[in-house]
């Protein structure tokens, strides 16, 4: 975040950065000069660079940054893009009271490509009650303005969204209403910043949990509508229940990793600090003296990136604290006690506690059934959302559909292999059924993790034979992310105890006793060793957006693919795969935007393979892993991003068939697919069908953006662009003469075909036509 002007043209009575505790605003330069600019961009460049960032966010922000004026802004950010390392991308945007928008600055950032958020509180009367002008005018018309201009089409792609700040007086209705009909592709709303030392207000005629109340009804307009724009909050929540990153500071367990950068050029912690006490935010470091890395070690950042273990006691004891992550690090300050400072729990901690639980009693999973029999499993799909999975895409609510119903599954394959081990009683299923009602959200996020079904289809299909050990591995990771004191006897195998979605801790041989504390975990090894940290972390690649992506290299059962997986990734191939990963999500928002939001909701797991034969890429998508893709680290990022594509249409498609029949499963008929010799059942055919329509859209895109352009890159794309959508649509066809397909087989066919249809009719130079002959001709003789 980097300020461009302190001071601010409204005079809103809820402002941290003028009406709380701190002060430094005042002895402050009103605008950020261009030394500060150019050696902002230097310490960013060197950081992107060091880390191998792919992206770099960047927040132009105030006060209100538009008093900064459009030629410094426009220096801004051309200054901030030059000094990128190449392959580093600027997410530039501005935040801010929509008051000096005009046509003039929104040609500015189309031309420079920064997107655009405002302020705004909800109707007239929900904005006038803070967002004044000094004098008392109302500062609303003036937004309104600003936000028609961001939604007319030549500026549409700017629009970033709103910022909603909560007063438990407004209507939630009204606002809500107000908001929605502005048609944002997202909405913050953000809980006033408070401290114990100054707590928000809390009229007595609306109960002890206003905000959590206010929210809720919120949420259930949100709900009801089809969650018609992103909402954080409540993204969040349903994200860190399931054992998945949130997607804001306020909530959730995950690293801060927030920047500022005042207008004399001195560092800052994040500026909701402000609100806590004068100075509170201050490093004491500059950017002229000190880089992003001295930044990343002071104690104040380190504090909020240590995740469980920098909460107060109360809240690590917590059974929502997942989801909670404390709430915003200022909102726990107080100072009148010894224990003065940040460690305590949120002054909306009731609220946050209520919050989170009304969100997740809306659709809450099913219990671990206790009987296996013919489980009932939800679809969970709308006709629209069938529709687009038809079609070969799936947004995020269509692949959170799909990610229940395999949850759904998971449960109940696991309650039928517990049923055929024959036993009554056991400890770890009934520490797991117990843990199931008291800590719901901590079994899902172990039940989630793609590999705990494995285990149960190999039980169920006699591999296994009685060996219940993986079991009692998942209810130890589910004690240790629960919290509550339980222990659970776990077997070591091949001098490793693994704990699923954790990762493992090197033990002698027999059983060792998991307990799962507040603190983290305690294990007593055989031989009366105890442990309590992991020696192989289960890591995950942090990526643009906030979605996190865990690399699977532990995992005794990531072996359900059908190619061999790697070992331990050493650190320089853990820094390889993050940035090979990093770089490739930002081709697929490129390349494949209808693709990226259903990868990114429901992809989480990618498990390294061994490579392949000199000049091969492996990749593969196991049955029973949903959220999982395997792959060998390709070449290049472009080759990842292809490979992420394809495979996690597998993943889709899989999920589809577990609810839904497509075709005769009696038909015995081998069908040839275009793209290779020998022949396949039904389903082979029809899985390749569905994972090469994002093969034959990504070389489209690519073949289009080369357009006219020469060179072996654009050759080859245009190359592949023709071969893969003249395959493409022939084994649609072939799919739909089988006579196989059910009704919504037919649904299907008819959608991929109405997807690839629009892809034959691209023009390609003659040339591009020859080669991809040439290679089909080639490939079938191989």
């Amino acid at each position: 975040m980097i300020k461009m002007h302190s001071r601010c043209d409204l005079a809103c009575d809820h402002c941290y950065v003028y009406e709380h505790a701190d002060s430094s605003w005042r002895s402050r330069p009103k605008v950020v000069g261009d030394e500060i600019l150019a050696k902002a961009a230097e310490r960013i460049g060197e950081h992107a660079a060091t880390h191998r960032l792919p992206v770099v966010r960047v927040v132009l922000h105030g006060g209100e940054p538009l008093l900064a004026g459009p030629e410094r802004l426009r220096r801004a950010v051309t200054t901030l893009r030059s000094a990128l390392p190449p392959g580093c991308v600027l997410d530039a945007r501005i935040h801010t009271n929509g008051v000096l928008l005009s046509r003039a600055f929104c040609d500015l950032f189309a031309e420079t490509g920064v997107k655009v958020g405002i302020s705004l509180d909800g109707d007239k009367a929900a904005n006038d009650r803070h967002r004044r002008f000094a004098d008392g005018r109302s500062s609303h018309p003036q937004v309104l303005r600003a936000v028609a201009l961001l939604r007319e089409p030549a500026y549409r792609h700017l629009y970033a969204g709103l910022l909603c700040t909560v007063d438990v007086e407004n209507d939630p209705v009204a606002v809500y209403g107000a908001l929605a009909a502005l048609e944002p592709p997202a909405v913050d709303f953000l809980l006033p910043h408070a401290t114990w030392d100054e707590p928000p207000k809390r009229p007595a005629a609306l109960g002890g949990t206003p905000y959590a109340d206010w929210l809720l009804a919120v949420h259930r307009l949100w709900e009801t509508g089809g969650r018609p724009f992103a909402v954080r909050t409540f993204e969040s929540v349903h994200r860190t229940r399931r054992g998945l990153s949130s997607l804001t500071e306020s909530l959730g367990l995950e690293p801060s990793d927030l920047a500022v950068l005042e207008t004399d050029g001195t560092f800052e912690q994040a500026d909701s600090l402000k609100t806590a006490y004068d100075g509170a935010p201050a490093t004491g470091l500059n950017v002229f003296e000190h880089s992003l890395d001295d930044l990343a070690r002071h104690p104040g950042i380190a504090a909020r990136q240590s995740g469980l273990a920098g909460l107060a006691a109360q809240c690590r004891a917590c059974p929502v604290v997942r989801s909670c992550g404390g709430g915003l690090y200022a909102h726990r300050y107080r100072s009148d006690d010894e224990g003065g400072g940040f460690d305590h729990p949120s002054v909306y901690c009731g609220d946050l506690m209520t919050l989170i639980n009304g969100i997740s009693a809306h659709g809450a999973p099913a219990a671990v059934p206790a009987q296996s029999g013919e489980p009932v499993l939800p679809t969970a799909l709308t006709p629209p959302q069938l529709d687009e999975l038809a079609r070969g895409y799936g947004g995020a609510d269509t692949v959170r559909a799909l990610t229940r119903s395999q949850l759904a599954l998971t449960r109940a394959m696991l309650a039928a292999a517990w049923d055929a081990s024959g036993q009554s009683r056991g400890e770890a299923w009934s520490l797991l059924a117990a843990l199931d009602t008291a800590a719901p959200a901590a079994v899902d996020a172990v039940l989630a993790h793609p590999y705990a079904r494995a285990w149960a289809a190999r039980r169920l299909a006699g591999d296994l034979g009685t060996d219940l050990g993986p079991l009692a591995a998942l209810a130890a990771a589910a004690a240790v992310r629960a919290g509550r004191g339980d222990s659970v006897a776990v077997p070591v195998r091949d001098g490793w105890l693994h704990l699923p979605t954790l990762g493992r801790i090197a033990l002698p041989a027999g059983e060792a006793v998991v307990t799962g504390t507040a603190e983290g975990l305690t294990v007593r090894a055989a031989d009366g060793t105890v442990r309590t940290v992991l020696d192989e972390p289960l890591r995950t690649v942090r990526l643009a957006g906030g979605w996190t992506v865990r690399l699977e290299d532990v995992d005794p059962l990531r072996d359900s693919h059908d190619h061999p997986v790697s070992g331990r990734l050493t650190d320089a191939e853990l820094l390889d795969w993050t940035g090979a990963l990093r770089e490739a999500w930002e081709l697929l928002g490129r390349d494949l935007p209808g693709y990226a939001d259903g990868v990114r909701a429901g992809l989480g797991t990618v498990t390294p393979l061994r490579p392949g034969p000199a000049g091969r890429d492996v990749s593969s998508a196991a049955r029973q892993a949903f959220g999982a893709v395997a792959i060998a680290r390709p070449a290049t990022a472009p080759t990842l991003a292809l490979l992420l594509a394809h495979e996690f249409q597998h993943v889709k498609l899989g999920a589809v068939l577990d609810v839904l029949d497509l075709f005769d499963r009696g038909d015995a008929t081998l069908y040839l697919a275009p793209w290779r010799p020998d022949p396949r059942p039904l389903e082979g055919l029809f899985q390749g069908t569905y994972a090469h329509l994002a093969v034959t859209e990504y070389w489209g895109t690519r073949a289009l953006a080369y357009d006219g352009l020469p060179g072996e890159a654009a050759d080859r794309a245009r190359r592949e662009f023709a071969l893969w959508r003249r395959y493409t649509a022939e084994a649609v066809e072939r799919l739909a003469g089988s006579g196989s397909l059910t009704a919504a087989g037919s649904r299907f066919a008819d959608g991929m075909r109405e997807t690839v249809t629009p892809w034959l009719a691209v023009p390609l130079p003659a040339a591009a036509e020859r080669a991809a002959d040439r290679a089909r001709r080639e490939r079938a003789a191989t």
